[in-house]
C-alpha cells in the first residue's frame, strides 16, 4: 500500500508544473498609445521606487521593446 501512495504521489509532483501563467492584455483601442522610436540627446535618466524612467520635455517616459511610451507618475 506505501508503494502505491509513494508512486501516486510521486506522478502527482512530476507531473504538475511550477510555471505560472502571465496574461497580458494590449491596450484599449480607444486609448492612443505613441510609441517613440528613439530618445532624444537632452533625455534623462531618472529612478523611481527602484523603475527606471526617461524624462524629456517634462513627461516621463519607459522604456519598452519598440520604444519609449509616455507614462504618468504619482
Amino acid at each position: 500500500m506505501k508503494r502505491y501512495l509513494l508512486i501516486l504521489g510521486l506522478g502527482a509532483f512530476l507531473l504538475t508544473s511550477c510555471a505560472t501563467r502571465v496574461v497580458t492584455t494590449t491596450p484599449a483601442a480607444s486609448s492612443k498609445v505613441v510609441v517613440i522610436k528613439k530618445a532624444p540627446r537632452n533625455h534623462k535618466v531618472v529612478v523611481v521606487n527602484g523603475k527606471r524612467y526617461y524624462r524629456w520635455n517634462g513627461n516621463h517616459y519607459r522604456k519598452t521593446r519598440n520604444g519609449y511610451v509616455l507614462v504618468k507618475l504619482r
